[in-house]
């Protein structure tokens, strides 16, 4: 007969893999949520009357509180309830889209695109903060790559069926249904997500440091630095590929949905698939350190220099190189986090987290920013690409040389009177 601890390791296991899928489907929404609006961008544009120059705002705004609350995000994470902070994140942003779809002038547009950004700046603090205290070690590579492949179907799903349902029904629509059956996730979120007084996995249950304690240590700019240059690549495809394969490539339309559709869905086939890896390879007796450090850093590198490779070959290798490349920046994205969480530990899992993606988003504004400006100077991609490559290989390199062993780190006691 199954013993109390067996049953409710059991239970926990279960409540585990629930949590899991759960913010998997919150990372799918909170992906299609804030690309929905450069699905609709024509529709939109044509129906308001809206410039160039105000269309890019409205595209750009949501980074620019995104970017800035992702510190406040990773505070509150640790500070209070992630079961709560999550859910008002998530209704606020489930809110805006919703919202979205009645507004008619660009000032309410622009407002609604900041406060989404506001609502989806909790997630991967919250990701975070929930999976370092209820996944052990062995899985989160596993459930990190899930999250990993949210964040690819994404997109696919926002392209390809959004597409299609905005040109059937209308923009508005898709946004007002969108945002309101997304609250339907807050459901079985409040049912299954365990109080904050649940028992961590982590060893080590006392902790917290001041936040310039967590700025001098090595591995969180080298964390930093990897995140950045996996989200220059992945910003760099989001913003510019369907363009660059029309373009240059001169593939037709339909052509590109295509690709791209099956290149978000190669993401996160490559995500799930070395998560998976990652886990068992550690459970045969590799280091966090190895495992970890490895994939991740492979992964980032090989995204880069093979989408040089596109840019080089003919149209059918560009294709195979650029789906393969796909499928090693989910490799990259499958270990990303699960490195933070492993060093940060629980105390400080959020701050870190949002910290790191803090800098790491900035790859979104400079990135789109900087292609730009290089296409238009030499009249092609290849120099952009080159440019995206480079910073793939800085970013491996942070991975290998400047994290160090991928163990929680002994946080000195933070005093009484600071608070936690």
């Amino acid at each position: 007969m199954p013993s109390p601890i067996d049953n409710a390791s059991s239970s926990s296991s279960h409540t585990g893999r629930r949590i899991v899928a759960l913010l998997a489907l919150a990372a799918l929404i909170n992906y299609i949520d804030r690309g929905n609006l450069s699905i609709a961008s024509s529709l939109l544009k044509d129906e308001l009357k809206l410039s160039a120059s105000q269309l890019g705002i409205l595209l750009s705004s949501f980074f620019w509180t995104y970017s800035l609350f992702l510190p406040v995000s990773g505070w509150l994470a640790d500070r209070f309830d992630a079961k709560w902070v999550m859910a008002f994140g998530f209704f606020l942003w489930s809110g805006a889209t919703a919202v979205t779809g009645g507004l008619h002038a660009f000032g309410a547009l622009l407002a609604a695109r900041l406060i989404l950004g506001m609502g989806e700046s909790v997630a991967y603090p919250c990701y975070a903060r929930t999976l370092v205290r209820h996944v052990p070690e062995v899985g989160r590579g596993f459930a990190n790559a899930l999250i990993a492949a949210g964040v690819g179907c994404g997109p696919a799903l926002g392209t390809v069926f959004g597409g299609t349902l905005m040109a059937r029904y209308g923009w508005r629509p898709f946004f007002i249904v969108l945002g309101l059956v997304s609250m339907a996730w807050l459901i079985p979120w409040f049912a299954w997500m365990p109080l904050k007084k649940a028992a961590t996995v982590s060893p080590v249950e006392k902790g917290g440091a001041w936040f310039l304690e967590l700025l001098k240590q090595r591995s969180v700019w080298g964390t930093c630095g990897g995140l950045f240059g996996a989200n220059y690549v992945l910003y760099f495809e989001i913003t510019w590929l369907p363009y660059y394969l029309e373009r240059e490539r001169h593939f037709a339309v339909g052509t590109m949905v295509k690709i791209v559709g099956l290149g978000y869905l190669c993401y996160s086939a490559g995500a799930a698939m070395f998560g998976w890896i990652s886990d068992r390879w550690i459970a045969a007796g590799g280091t966090p350190t190895l495992v970890r450090k490895s994939i991740a850093g492979v992964g980032a590198g090989s995204a880069g220099l093979l989408l040089l490779g596109c840019a080089l070959a003919g149209p059918t290798i560009s294709v195979i190189l650029l789906l393969l490349a796909f499928v090693t920046g989910g490799m990259c994205g499958s270990n990303i986090w699960a490195i933070t969480q492993t060093l940060a530990g629980p105390r400080m899992a959020g701050r870190w987290t949002g910290f790191q993606n803090f800098l790491g988003n900035l790859a979104g504004i400079i990135a789109p920013a900087v292609t730009g400006f290089v296409v238009d100077f030499s009249g092609r991609f290849f120099m952009a690409f080159v440019i995206m490559a480079i910073v793939a290989l800085l970013a491996a390199l942070s991975y290998f040389f400047v994290i160090g062993p991928v163990k929680e780190i002994a946080w000195h006691e933070r005093p009484a009177s600071e608070g936690a």
